[in-house]
């Protein structure tokens, strides 16, 4: 695999990389020991993510809205897998109380919590608003995994305190935030005519800047933040795409030479998430942005560090708002 000599010897995102799977990153790797919470695991890249992070040897908390489902995904990693230890929770990232009800559940956890990620998220939706208010999108990708991510702080901290292991929050964003900035002042789309590949992107750059946030919060903590483009992958995301749609999103994606443009496997594009979860050398580098298991570049408006500022206080008072 290529690597540059800027990154320390860490690659950076190439074809090579883009290939690799989530087994071929993890092969030798030992998380017995290690606690990861993965949102969104009931399908997709989170049940990919949850199942090969089980198979690894780390006790795997598969988050979700539908917990039936979730219990079902349970089953069929131990299935596959029998020595799995696995668990599920209850999480609807589009209510606050839900979130919240997780958080405190999981802050009872004798073994802490080594890994969060931040998974679910929905794409390209029909204009929907939570019982709050608030675009669907934005409230889903972005503002429950805020309010997940600032619920369990103290916990990662604390995890990684006593591990003597930086906790890592690992938060999926995508390439396509590089085609529109977020605008923090309307960000619900009161006042602009709603499009949803506008809000999609700006929901990822959301992604980003709160990974550039809160690493600088935790700069002097136990608690490393990634944020991750897994790539063009066919899951259940796409339900609400068209041929169009879909020629849009690899205009808005695949910009860079070098990326893959063509769709990965489910197994191709959950391997960046379980590569930042895992990597030894990506220790030296927090707070990057991840794609085809080596490190990448976001866009400058997703990674300004006033925005990132201005976006974190904005959506503190969202989720303090009844």
């Amino acid at each position: 695999m290529n690597t540059s000599p800027d990154h320390g010897g860490v690659p950076r995102a190439s074809l090579d990389g883009a290939v690799r799977t989530t087994d071929e990153v993890l092969e030798g790797v030992d998380l017995t020991g290690r606690t990861a919470l993965v949102t969104g695991a009931t399908s997709g890249l989170g049940a990919e993510t949850a199942r090969a992070l089980a198979a690894a040897g780390a006790t795997v908390v598969l988050a979700a809205r539908d917990f039936d489902a979730a219990v079902s995904r349970a089953c069929w990693i131990r299935k596959l897998h029998p020595k799995a230890d696995l668990d599920v929770i209850g999480l609807d990232l589009t209510d606050l109380n839900s979130v919240r009800a997780a958080a405190g559940i999981l802050a009872f956890r004798r073994s802490g919590l080594d890994l969060l990620i931040n998974n679910a998220g929905v794409m390209y939706t029909p204009l929907t608003r939570t019982a709050r208010g608030l675009e669907i999108q934005f409230a889903t990708n972005h503002l429950g995994h805020f309010l997940l991510t600032t619920e369990l702080l103290p916990l990662l901290a604390a995890t990684g305190d006593r591990t003597g292991i930086p906790a890592r929050v690992i938060t999926l964003s995508s390439d396509a935030h590089r085609g529109y900035p977020i605008d923090l002042d309307d960000l619900q789309f009161f006042q602009r005519p709603y499009d949803k590949f506008v809000a999609y992107a700006q929901s990822k750059a959301a992604n980003v800047l709160m990974t550039v946030e809160l690493q600088r919060r935790m700069a002097q903590a136990p608690v490393a933040a990634y944020a991750v483009h897994p790539g063009i992958a066919i899951t259940g995301l796409a339900r609400f795409m068209s041929r169009d749609d879909f020629d849009r999103m690899r205009q808005l994606t695949v910009r860079i030479p070098g990326r893959l443009a063509n769709p990965k496997s489910l197994e191709q594009a959950a391997a960046t998430s379980v590569w930042a979860a895992t990597a030894t050398e990506l220790d030296r580098h927090r707070g990057a942005y991840l794609a085809d298991c080596g490190i990448g570049k976001a866009a400058g408006h997703a990674a300004d560090p006033e925005t990132a500022h201005e976006l974190w206080d904005l959506s503190t008072r969202l989720i303090a708002q009844p």
